[in-house]
């Protein structure tokens, strides 16, 4: 196999997995630690994935660290957070993704009894279990300073849980109904979707049509959307069994 083709290989790796250890591509790929280690350097050279101590990532050219994206478009995440936190019941299980607008429904579940949260956040479950609420913190790599969490542990654990409710955003959708990539959370959403009973996607509507390149899914693989922008008849109709909970001020 050529050096090129190496390192396309290792890069649809990183694409699926999000951060990956030196080790785990030197199983995976079969080659010598010191072959790999020269096509992520070559990789690493043309700005294309970020070396840690033992691990390598993907870089994002359009990454916007938390502490900015928590400020933007604020007040319509807080709606959003409110509505999607009035369809959480005493007793459920459910799980919260690290994004900004999922963050927005932790203040609106502190009265909930017997909740469990499931969350790759270690902010949100350090913030929800100082107010009582049962946290399980999924495992691994930080990923995003300076609290989120994933990686393939991450996705490892992830897999042990069932829960009730599922609720998650990403960078951008669609007017037509497509969801874009989660990036390196792609695995674990997807894990944690195998084995939710209800699944909800936050969106507002500054991030419709905004430009992506992958794509996570469609509004198709998920119950509810929930969002300020207001869908098309056409778009409901093309997604009967989704149903669309539309956010008013």
């Amino acid at each position: 196999m050529t050096a090129k083709a190496r390192q396309e290989q290792i890069l649809e790796i990183l694409k699926q997995q999000g951060y990956v250890t030196v080790k785990y591509l030197i199983e995976a790929l079969q080659y010598s630690s010191a072959t790999i280690n020269r096509d992520l350097n070559a990789l690493e050279s043309r700005q294309l994935v970020i070396r840690s101590y033992g691990g390598v990532e993907l870089v994002r050219s359009s990454y916007v660290p938390i502490p900015f994206r928590s400020h933007k478009m604020r007040a319509e995440k807080q709606h959003i957070g409110r509505a999607a936190a009035e369809l959480v019941q005493d007793g459920d299980t459910i799980f919260i993704d690290g994004s900004t607008t999922a963050q927005c429904m932790a203040q609106h579940l502190l009265h909930r009894k017997e909740l469990t949260v499931i969350t790759n956040n270690m902010m949100l479950a350090l913030d929800l279990a100082s107010h009582g609420v049962k946290v399980v913190c999924l495992g691994g790599t930080v990923v995003e300073a300076p609290s989120m969490l994933c990686g393939i542990e991450t996705v490892e654990n992830a897999a042990r849980y069932r829960v009730d409710k599922m609720f998650f955003a990403t960078r951008a959708a669609t007017a037509t109904g497509l969801i874009a990539s989660g990036d390196y959370y792609d695995p674990m959403l997807k894990t944690i979707a195998k084995n939710a009973g209800t699944i909800f996607y936050l969106v507002d509507h500054k991030k419709i049509d905004q430009p992506f390149s992958e794509l996570y899914g469609d509004f198709g693989c998920v119950h509810y959307v929930i969002s300020d922008h207001g869908f098309s008849a056409e778009v409901k109709a093309k997604f009967p069994h989704t149903t669309f909970i539309s956010v008013q001020e």
